[in-house]
């Protein structure tokens, strides 16, 4: 049986999870298992830019700050190493970085992850991953969208000639 001192600080650990848990758009869950210093130390400097959280927890802490929520099904996925990515604001960028990690290596690995309260599958976090990014979304909708402008005052245009000959 842990002492006090053990226990509090396990509880304490837990409750931060909690919050990040709650806190979070999307979480994504991995196995880290092989991975180098450099390599993790590639994967943070990447997530940085992304606006979110990469850590390794212990499952069992993991276990506990989802028990009794609506995604404590999560804990399925809570076997062996465990590393933790909470992004408040994007989905994509986030699950881009360990997902161009992961079909990289033989080890590293996706294991599931959480959408805005829902449990998903590991393949539907790489399918996330595949997804244009925001930037590259806004891009392509502003294209469109000045390309239909453009049509109409090229029709406009027209209209005003036409209207002018006769």
């Amino acid at each position: 049986m842990p002492n006090a001192k053990v226990l509090a600080k396990k509880q304490s650990d837990a409750e931060l999870l909690k919050e990040k848990f709650e806190k979070s758009k999307l979480v994504i869950l991995a196995d880290y298992r092989g991975i180098n210093v450099e390599d993790i130390t590639k994967i943070r400097s990447e997530l940085r830019k992304t606006d979110c959280e990469y850590l390794v927890a212990k499952n069992s802490t993991l276990r506990f700050a989802v028990k009794g929520t609506d995604v404590e099904e999560i804990s399925e996925h809570l076997k062996g190493p465990t590393a933790v990515l909470f992004s408040y604001d994007d989905y994509v960028a986030p699950s881009k970085v360990l997902y161009d990690y992961a079909k990289g290596t033989d080890f590293y690995k996706i294991k599931a992850g959480i959408m805005d309260g829902k449990v998903i599958s590991a393949d539907e976090v790489i399918k996330l991953a595949k997804l244009p990014s925001k930037e590259m979304l806004l891009t392509q909708l502003a294209t469109v969208l000045l390309a239909n402008i453009r049509n109409l005052a090229v029709v406009l245009d027209q209209t005003r000639e036409k209207m002018e000959q006769n």
